[in-house]
């Protein structure tokens, strides 16, 4: 590992940022993306209109259609969940969950009509957001994975302090005509000094939101597996009632809901309903967030059966709990305004440079002098980097492109979606494998440009007069997501000049003293 302190924290930081690096740039990459989650979702359902508001009386009858619904369909169901419609989202979205091991069912409905939404399936901005933390694996599993590579990247960060002995003159150095191994240094330091305080941030508190799950013993111990109770006592959920056994009526829901957005300034979120058949039936409404840095819903509670209050929590969490939620409140930025949110999806971009960067520079520093040829484990890693680093980007492009080419009346259509995303990224992969390391990158890196080029010249279906005047519903966002999307394309086909241009040197050194045709 080497004779001194700092010679083997350079091999600690060399390695662990290398055995994680492919899942932590496509952790990076999603969770960046995630921070336009909700825009996302909107641009990848153009039916829906977002000119409207909808105040207390249509939330109220909103929530009476959901509830008419769920009672016809989902009647044996233990929870309702009804999330009401909002300005970005004008639909009513229901959940029911049955039992525990049973699918959940899903449905989304006219909030006027009650009858189910006109409208292209999709996850929209939701897969994304999921595959930053579940990387489309089963929960446990996925979120396993990516809270060791997270530990293991606190690891890499805190060994990279120690590494870099002029970690602030980095900053401002930046040799990009020397070679391509201090090229990729330069980079590296630059993306990882530039968004420091928040690569540490987003690391840190990324294991916090999970802690539970990851060292569950005191709250196993302390409440016997019943999480139901921790989570009341700690302050976070109103107090759950048992069920009585006994039949219930459940009364009208719509003044409940009129009564608890009289009660509270923030916008009403969503219903649960638990028990709904049962005399001790619990009507929660979960309200947003207030503005802060804590990320805790207000929370009502009223007795399904009489409509009367039971609980009302606001700002009522432990200590320990306050911590926790802030920072998860850190992590999600649900409190970051315009200008402060892209800051965070700036700091994102850094951090997935800084990555790919290091997995760069890992190859740079030890490709072979000469004539020399590589090794098979760096043949895989110079593979496994352009999957990772082309083929991710060249994945999400996909995945919004078949969203607007698929069928809209095509079954399965939110799963053959996810199913481009990883055949395009299956494609990418074989790729980087088949063709020569010199011509891969441009060639992977300029078809993800296009993949992303494509994007924006495919959503054309609500009109060009209208994206040129803006006077369509909701078109600031779609003007904005098909400019990110020609940014995005210009970016990744810099990428790929600079790629070529610190790797096209030496391979025609090399060519020349070999005499090979370049």
């Amino acid at each position: 590992m080497g004779k001194t302190f700092r010679q083997s924290m350079a091999w600690l930081h060399a390695w662990s940022g290398l055995v994680v690096g492919w899942v932590l740039f496509a952790v990076f990459v999603t969770g960046t993306a995630s921070y336009y989650r909700a825009e996302i979702s909107q641009w990848m359902r153009p039916e829906l209109r977002t000119d409207r508001t909808f105040g207390p009386a249509d939330l109220a009858a909103a929530a009476e259609r959901g509830v008419a619904y769920l009672q016809a369909q989902a009647g044996g169901a233990r929870t309702w969940f009804i999330a009401l419609p909002r300005p970005d989202r004008p639909v009513l979205e229901l959940f029911w969950r049955t039992g525990p091991g049973r699918p959940a069912g899903h449905v989304m409905l006219d909030p006027d009509s009650g009858a189910p939404a006109v409208l292209r399936a999709t996850r929209g901005g939701d897969f994304l957001y999921r595959f930053h933390f579940e990387l489309n694996l089963p929960p446990l599993w996925g979120r396993w994975i990516v809270g060791a590579c997270a530990l293991i990247m606190l690891v890499a960060l805190i060994s990279g302090l120690v590494t870099h002995r002029r970690i602030f003159a980095d900053f401002f150095t930046f040799r990009r005509d020397k070679s391509a191994q201090r090229g990729w240094l330069d980079a590296h330091n630059v993306t990882g000094v530039l968004a420091l305080p928040f690569h540490l941030m987003i690391t840190y508190t990324g294991l916090a939101t999970l802690m539970v799950m990851y060292v569950p013993w005191g709250v196993s111990t302390a409440y016997r597996g019943d999480s139901q109770r921790y989570f009341a006592e700690s302050g976070q959920i109103t107090a759950p009632r048992p069920p009585a056994g006994l039949p219930g009526t459940l009364a009208l829901v719509g003044p409940m809901v009129a009564r608890a957005l009289a009660m509270r300034a923030e916008p009403l979120e969503r219903i649960t309903i638990v028990n709904p058949k049962d005399a001790h039936a619990t009507v929660v409404a979960v309200f947003e967030e207030p503005h802060g840095l804590s990320h805790e819903h207000p929370q009502i509670a009223f007795d399904g059966i009489t409509g009367a209050v039971v609980e009302v929590r606001a700002g009522g969490l432990r200590p320990a709990t306050k911590t926790f939620a802030t920072m998860v409140g850190l992590h999600e930025a649900h409190f970051a305004g315009p200008a402060l949110r892209m800051l965070f999806f700036l700091c994102g971009l850094a951090g997935s440079a800084m990555v790919a960067t290091g997995l760069l520079l890992w190859t740079a520093a030890r490709l072979p002098k000469g004539t020399a040829a590589r090794g098979l484990g760096l043949r895989l890693v110079q593979g496994l980097n352009v999957a990772t680093i082309a083929g991710m980007p060249a994945a999400i492009a996909g995945y919004f492109l078949a969203n607007r080419l698929l069928p809209v009346a095509l079954p399965d259509r939110a799963d053959w979606e996810v199913r481009t995303f990883f055949a395009v990224w299956l494609l990418v992969a074989g790729t980087a494998f088949l063709r020569t390391h010199r011509r891969v990158w441009p060639e992977t890196l300029t078809v993800a440009a296009g993949l992303f080029g494509a994007v924006a010249l495919a959503d054309t279906g609500r009109g060009a007069a209208l994206r040129l005047t803006g006077d369509g519903p909701g078109e600031p966002v779609f003007l904005a997501f098909d400019g990110a999307m020609l940014v995005v394309a210009a970016l990744i086909l810099f990428a790929a000049r600079t790629i070529g241009r610190h790797d096209g040197p030496s391979r025609r050194v090399s060519a020349r003293a070999t005499g090979a045709p370049i």
